[in-house]
């Protein structure tokens, strides 16, 4: 596993849209446990792959005592919303006020290429949404309600 460098806001890559996937081999898992790290290491709790620099459909996300990885995730339904403040690793500066589903389910596959279907709701449905829509160059600074600079430490 190895660290890589987050992509940020003012990269004209972070606004493309990701390539499918489709090869599952030890190249994808090495990008996926990378991203991993990568994300525990900058105290995320999802990145996807345009954050690393790759243009492909994998996002993992790790929050509420579970561990995720998506690849090729696609949202087929939606239910209700919810209002919440987002931040993101790819932007330092800014945290949103942002309107997403209360529910979302989602298909995609693992790193073995095996089909899966899962509903989430509340803050999980949150970073579902916001980790996918990279995958479609979008960030939460797009969506955003408001914009809130971060104080300073």
């Amino acid at each position: 596993m190895a660290l890589r460098n987050i992509v940020y806001s003012n990269s004209t890559m972070i606004h493309k849209k990701s390539k499918y996937v489709e090869v599952f081999d030890e190249k994808l898992w090495e990008l996926l446990d990378d991203m991993k790290e990568t994300m525990i290491k900058n105290e995320g709790v999802g990145i996807a792959a345009p954050q690393v620099g790759v243009l492909k459909q994998v996002v993992v996300i790790e929050a509420e005592n579970m561990f995720f990885e998506l690849i090729n995730p696609k949202i087929v339904k939606s239910v209700g919303s919810q209002q919440s403040v987002e931040g993101c690793l790819s932007v330092k500066d800014y945290n949103g006020l942002v309107i997403r589903p209360k529910t979302v389910t989602v298909e995609f596959y693992n790193r073995y290429g095996s089909f899966v279907t899962i509903t989430v709701s509340d803050y999980l449905a949150t970073v579902f949404c916001h980790e996918i829509d990279h995958l479609s160059g979008v960030l939460f600074t797009d969506k955003a309600k408001e914009l809130y600079k971060k104080q300073d430490k």
